[in-house]
């Protein structure tokens, strides 16, 4: 077994899991890691909340007024989407967003 997976096998949480295999908060690789997960949380948000609205990637789109590619986009957790859009996305379904600062 190679070092990292020695490393690995011998965390006891999830923060040292992470700092293991994305090193320590405010580094390059954590920081990529840590936006990433966030986007793919919104994303996956989405597409549970349109499908229970019983809307497909497009309707909600004509409904919001943007297109099909960028609600695929956020729900795949490739898109940087500012706090607005979110707002107006999340609106076009009849939710509201509360944004918590811890």
């Amino acid at each position: 077994m190679d070092s990292q997976k020695q490393q690995l096998m011998q965390c006891t949480d999830f923060d040292q899991l992470l700092d293991t295999e994305y090193g320590k908060r405010g580094t390059n690789k954590r920081e990529q890691f840590e936006a990433d997960a966030e986007a793919f949380c919104i994303g996956e948000l989405l597409r549970e909340q349109r499908l229970r609205a019983g809307l497909t990637q497009k309707e909600l789109a004509e409904q919001v007024g943007t297109r099909a590619e960028t609600i695929s986009r956020i729900e795949r957790g490739n898109s940087n989407v500012s706090l607005s859009s979110i707002f107006m996305i999340f609106a076009g379904m009849g939710k509201k967003v509360a944004v918590t600062l811890l």
